[in-house]
């Protein structure tokens, strides 16, 4: 194998090279705009990746000068074009410059030896940042539309999430506080960082695509930052409504409401792992409940005109910094109120603070119901079962909101619905119980 590894790592090298070129060469711009200039394509960026690789190979004779000597001229050639298209007054970027400039050190790393072992790891790497490199290169029409799609405080709000997890919680002490020796602030910090990641991921994912880009997917996105938030919009729609957009709009409410009990399943997966086996079970069975409803509702909703069916959601940031702040005292009231109702009045204590807490908010209840059932503080068929009464509260609440804002004749076939799922719900949770 050894003695065809030179062959191979060229060969790795000119693929690499080859890859960007051609991507490169259909992003060239017309000549006749005038625009920008046209560094290279399919033959440049090979041969600037063999180069890259020859001189690695002669290096292993010769020492790292040669190859030192090779990047210096390919940095003075791209410096000379890009002067040279300054003095022309063409409109320039760096992308071309530094595709190049990586085309020539992919080369360089394919013919590497001790520094990614063994060869199949070499490939990997190669191959992976060749094939990102691309995908960056040919979405930069998406990027640009995405980007452009973002309000600076979306931009603000993202930075903040990664300082507050990068800086912030991992300061924060590792230990209990309080009465019945349950808040931790470290704890609280994490937790709280993951219903923003999942609510935020959304909210971009909302602010990109538009709230108006359909039924289907506003309610899918939608059921990432706030089922709730969908529930009222679509209502206030379908008030009034014929009958089609009626249909339509609660199809949105239903696909929210079951991504909430998917995310609801996350939540758990991420803080209790082993106790994922219980809650999936109701949960996955309530999901797929409104799924199928969902489904065969479509058959029935899709006649309705898109003009007629799209309606404008508006969602608040989820992690502006006031957001992160009431939730986490949130969840560290539901937290400590659970405990102590658990502790003086048994099940029947947590039962009730699930199904009060669900009210408002499933978050909050979920995440310290995993957390007291990791903590052996709570045993893990009662955590269950109270996040199960916590999102029935918060389902029932749902379909009454959705009543009253849209109407008697939209709201009942919701709360049908949303009754019949929690039947369900409520026998896959006996299931799982027995079992």
């Amino acid at each position: 194998m050894d003695s065809y590894e030179p062959f191979l790592s060229l060969g790795l090298a000119l693929a690499a090279g080859f890859l960007i070129g051609q991507e490169r060469e259909y992003s060239a711009p017309d000549p006749r705009e005038g625009r920008e200039s046209f560094l290279g394509g399919s033959r440049t960026y090979p041969l600037v990746s063999l180069a890259g690789a020859a001189s690695v190979l002669v290096a292993r004779q010769f020492g790292p000068w040669l190859m030192l000597l090779s990047l210096a001229a390919l940095g003075a050639l791209l410096v000379v074009s890009y002067a040279g298209d300054v003095r022309q007054g063409r409109s320039h970027g760096l992308t071309s410059e530094v595709s190049l400039l990586l085309s020539y050190l992919l080369g360089a790393l394919a013919l590497t030896q001790g520094v990614l072992e063994p060869m199949r790891v070499k490939v990997l790497v190669v191959a992976g940042l060749t094939v990102v490199a691309t995908t960056l290169l040919s979405m930069k029409p998406e990027l640009h539309a995405f980007l452009g799609k973002l309000q600076r405080r979306d931009m603000s709000a993202g930075v903040q999430l990664l300082f507050v997890a990068v800086v912030v919680v991992p300061l924060l002490p590792d230990a209990t506080y309080g009465p019945l020796d349950v808040l931790n602030p470290r704890q609280l910090g994490w937790l709280t960082l993951l219903i923003a990641g999942i609510g935020f991921a959304g909210y971009v994912a909302i602010q990109a695509l538009g709230s108006r880009r359909g039924l289907v997917v506003t309610g899918l996105i939608g059921g990432l930052v706030s089922s709730t938030a969908v529930t009222l919009s679509f209502a206030g729609r379908a008030k009034g409504a014929p009958r089609e957009l009626r249909q339509g709009c609660a199809l949105a409410v239903m696909l929210a409401s079951s991504l909430m009990f998917v995310r609801v399943t996350v939540e758990v997966a991420v803080v209790n792992p082993p106790m994922v086996r219980l809650v999936a079970v109701p949960m996955g069975a309530m999901a797929f409940t409104l799924l199928v409803a969902s489904a065969l509702l479509y058959r029935r909703a899709r006649e309705a005109r898109t003009e007629d069916s799209e309606v404008q959601v508006e969602f608040s940031n989820p992690f502006a910094l006031s957001s992160a702040l009431k939730f986490t005292v949130l969840f560290a009231l539901v937290l400590l109120g659970a405990r102590a109702a658990t502790q003086f009045l048994g099940s029947g204590g947590a039962y009730l603070a699930g199904l009060l807490a669900g009210l408002t908010d499933v978050d909050a209840i979920t995440l310290s119901m995993a957390n007291l059932a990791r903590t052996s503080a709570l045993p893990e068929q009662v955590a269950v079962t109270t996040i199960f009464l916590g999102t029935t509260a918060n389902t029932l609440t749902k379909g009454v909101m959705a009543a009253v804002v849209g109407g008697w004749s939209f709201g009942r076939w919701l709360l049908l619905v949303f009754a019949g799922t929690l039947g369900v719900g409520a026998l896959a949770l006996a299931v799982a119980g027995w079992r």
